[in-house]
């Protein structure tokens, strides 16, 4: 039996045999060719079938993690008039080769140069070259690069699992998954989470793994390699009374979110699509903390009119009733645009020109969608909310143009609400100014992700810095305990809708420093609503 040890992102254990994933690298035979406008059409007519693969790929997926299904539209991306295609053609031309041969020399040749190099973005671009490069390959003739992984789930061990091999792995094939690169963070983690699947990393997969009997313990975060008869009998016990216990999750649907001394906490849903909503409801979530607005803006060759997004706004307003939904305007910018948005490149785009403040660059735009969101609130119990926010300058400018909203909707007669205004505390900026920006609207929600990495100084998806992230830092806390300090001196309820919301090792915390109502993904809301009902703040 041998034993590995790495770091839990899921819980929950799994039990079956072990399958080591590795990438597809087709190789392709070279031939010279004496037609080579036909292999130009070729492989032309290639780039616009898996363009099209692609966009619909992000369609199919984009309700299951928005962020995720998101890297197929910036394949997708790449296959558009830029430099891949022209090394591509100019070796076609130039050495008058088959196609499929000339986008494997260039995949493997981009490769290999940018090899070594440690730049996330970097890695994440090649990434997505190698997997476009094998689709078009077997349009061009090739192999396929359909995922099979038999007809029995499997536990899967690989270097790396990206988000888009998960999708297409499907739930219902993956026992778990084991990775040696990638972080609790990581979006492939985010994903396991979504699937509910028990997640592991930090560990890497051995050569003579393949076939082999294994246990994955998704909450120490152990993997066991040829388990004896007598651990597997144990886990066999234990994975039944985590069966068990989920099911007992379930009864919680319909129970209160409160705690043993009777404290009321608002527990919501984070979604990314209309098709979350029916998940939202199955769980009990006390209404929608965070509708991400992007899913109407991305996968798509134009702005949206606003009639299309007040159609979707009035449906989730419809289909959740009473409950609250709370609609973050579109944060788009950095790794969230469309070829049609024209947003220019910029050296560091996660700290560039998005969220509100790409709103406020587009009023159009943004008018556009108030307008949506205030029309749709007459059919339920909408709220807004705005991202990146680090001034009251911003404020100033957003209030300005709700009014010219509201009273251009008066003027035609459209009926609408008053309805609640939230910021996202995303930046030190923001924390520090809180109690100036509680003044001013009716919530305030910690988005602790972007929160944690700005503070630290620290990309959550950089490899380099997997062991070093710590978004338990003292600092963060000390963030969280003064928003909710400086918000409730002015009335202000304070939810938070990071990640860290779903650590139910910090639930007892967050409720001791006065949070009032925390937002998490459809499938973590059971457990965090038992950990608020095992809480009893009079200890």
């Amino acid at each position: 039996m041998e034993i590995y040890k790495g770091t839990a992102t899921f819980p929950g254990i799994a039990i079956g045999r072990l399958l080591i994933y590795q990438r597809a690298e087709y190789q392709i035979r070279q031939y010279l060719v004496s037609n080579v406008k036909k292999e130009l059409d070729d492989f032309s007519s290639a780039r616009i079938r898996v363009k099209e693969q692609l966009e619909a790929l992000y369609e199919q997926y984009q309700g299951i993690q928005e962020a995720e299904a998101r890297t197929f539209l910036n394949q997708s991306k790449l296959l558009n008039p830029g430099s891949f295609q022209r090394a591509v053609e100019s070796m076609i031309v130039s050495e008058k080769v088959n196609a499929s041969y000339a986008v494997m020399t260039t995949r493997d040749e981009l490769t290999n140069t940018f090899r070594n190099l440690e730049d996330p973005l970097i890695r994440e671009r090649i990434n997505n070259i190698r997997e476009i490069s094998n689709r078009l390959i077997e349009v061009l003739g090739g192999d396929s690069v359909k995922i099979d992984l038999g007809d029995e789930p499997v536990i899967v061990a690989s270097e790396s699992i990206l988000p888009t091999e998960m999708m297409e792995m499907g739930k219902e094939k993956l026992l778990a998954i084991v990775t040696y690169q990638g972080s609790s963070d990581s979006h492939t983690a985010i994903m396991a989470k979504t699937m509910g699947i028990p997640a592991l990393v930090d560990i890497e997969p051995g050569e003579d793994w393949d076939g082999a009997q294994a246990i994955v313990d998704g909450y120490t975060g152990t993997l066991y390699v040829h388990p004896d008869e007598e651990l597997k009998k144990e886990y066999e016990i234990r994975q039944k009374e985590d069966l068990k216990e989920r099911e007992e999750l379930l009864a919680l649907r319909e129970a209160k979110d409160e705690t043993l001394d009777g404290r009321q906490v608002k527990l919501y849903a984070n979604t990314g699509s209309l098709d979350d909503l029916n998940n939202v409801l199955f769980y009990g979530a006390e209404g929608i903390g965070l509708l991400r607005s992007e899913f109407q803006y991305l996968g798509r060759e134009n702005y949206p009119r606003e009639n299309e997004l007040f159609l979707a706004y009035k449906k989730i307003a419809e289909t959740m009733g009473d409950r609250l939904v709370v609609i973050r305007t579109a944060d788009l910018g950095a790794d969230k645009k469309a070829d049609y948005m024209d947003i220019p490149d910029e050296i560091n785009p996660i700290m560039g020109n998005r969220g509100i403040r790409l709103c406020l660059d587009r009023r159009k735009m943004f008018k556009a969608q108030l307008r949506a969101i205030y029309r749709a609130s007459a059919f339920g119990n909408l709220a807004v909310m705005y991202p990146m926010l680090s001034s009251e300058e911003e404020l100033d400018e957003i209030e300005k143009i709700i009014d010219e909203v509201k009273e251009g909707l008066k003027q035609k007669g459209v009926p609408f609400k008053e309805i609640m205004t939230g910021i996202m505390i995303e930046t030190p900026a923001a924390v520090m100014i809180s109690r100036e920006l509680a003044k001013r609207v009716d919530f305030l929600s910690l988005g602790t992700n972007d929160l944690t990495q700005y503070t630290l100084a620290m990309d959550r998806q950089n490899p380099l810095l997997r062991n070093k992230y710590n978004d338990h830092h003292p600092a963060i806390m000390r963030m969280v305990q003064m928003v909710v300090e400086e918000g409730h001196k002015e009335n202000c309820k304070v939810c938070i809708c990071g990640e860290l919301a779903a650590d139910t090792a910090l639930t007892e915390t967050f409720l001791r420093m006065g949070v009032d109502a925390l937002s998490v993904v459809p499938a973590c809301i059971l457990p965090v609503r038992k950990a608020i009902r095992n809480t009893d703040l009079r200890k």
